[in-house]
């Protein structure tokens, strides 16, 4: 009989019903649940696999750890250089989160047409003030990136008759509901072109600050942009700038540099800013959906075959 492979989660909350579903992939596997720091550090010892958060400390810890399944989407923060050195694979639970992001984003892009951010506001000063609103229709959405998020978002923007433009870096078949993909260096055409500029991209040494305030000048100026990424992608000084100058009309930003925001940053104060605490992402069906593809990949793992959602390391995502 082969030999047992330990496998370790992390996984804060889990619940029971779906650490079972782990446990019923194979009797070839023990499974261990472990949340608090102290007991992990010793569990962590005999593990060959991870599911859930991870640490340097983890790391540093383990003595035969081959795989590392974390259940978000990012993984910007577990890329610390012992570990991208090593040989231990790095997959993550990315599509997880491509349904509620999708939603929150053609939220905030019906939410800016219809103007309901100024009529929640009017509505608590029970002001009876009419404005003037406008349609997604015909509109053109550019879309930062085409991973599982940047692809839902497209085809729900395509659903209400946008034009939708992508750049991805990655050389891929165009879907029916993207009108055209563009390069990484097509950037400055998506932003020109873009009436509704969304950020999907993971972040990386090439993402940081990758819309500055060259950018965000060449937008048009009734453009609105919106972050569900990683706030770091755009340089916080240049958008604040750009928001009450006018260079672009608004933006949704889901996601900052420094969480949570302070207070004292000047987006809560302008008018034009929809934020959401870093909660796109949200969906009560996320642990049933993060288990789900761990337990596939956990099945393609025992067979040999290769895993979904694999990490390059170097790169980032």
């Amino acid at each position: 009989m082969s030999e047992k492979i330990n496998i370790l989660i992390t996984y804060k909350g889990l619940s029971e019903k779906y650490v079972e579903q782990i446990r019923n992939v194979s009797k070839r596997i023990t499974v261990e649940v472990a949340t608090e720091e102290e007991d992990i550090l010793k569990s962590v010892e005999d593990a060959d696999i991870i599911f859930g958060r991870f640490s340097k400390e983890m790391f540093l810890a383990s003595k035969k750890l081959r795989w590392v399944q974390v259940a978000s989407a990012g993984v910007d923060r577990y890329l610390f250089p012992e570990f991208v050195d090593s040989n231990v694979i790095l997959t993550n639970s990315s599509g997880v989160h491509r349904i509620p992001i999708s939603e929150i984003v053609i939220a905030m892009m019906l939410t800016f047409a219809k103007q309901l951010h100024k009529f929640v506001r009017f509505q608590l000063e029970r002001r009876w003030n009419r404005l003037a609103t406008d349609e997604l229709e015909g509109k053109t959405a550019g879309v930062l990136g085409l991973g599982s998020i940047g692809m839902e978002t497209a085809c729900r923007a395509k659903c209400f008759g946008m034009r939708v433009l992508a750049l991805e870096r990655r050389i891929i078949r165009r879907p029916t509901y993207v009108d055209e993909i563009l390069g990484a260096e097509d950037l400055d055409q998506l932003l020109q072109e873009s009436d509704y500029l969304v950020i999907a991209v993971p972040l990386t040494r090439e993402t940081y600050h990758m819309i500055g305030e060259r950018e965000l000048k060449l937008m048009k100026p009734g453009a609105y942009i919106i972050n569900v990424a990683r706030g770091a992608i755009i340089d916080n000084q240049g958008l604040v700038k750009a928001l009450k100058e006018g260079w672009i009309a608004g933006a949704g930003l889901d996601v900052f540099e420094e969480e949570p925001l302070p207070e004292e940053s000047e987006l809560w104060k302008l008018d034009n800013v929809l934020i959401t605490p870093h909660i796109a992402g949200s969906t009560p069906y996320y642990q049933e959906r993060a288990t789900e593809v761990f337990c596939k990949n956990l099945a393609r793992y025992l067979h040999g075959k290769p895993l979904m959602n694999l990490v390059d390391k170097k790169i980032g995502y």
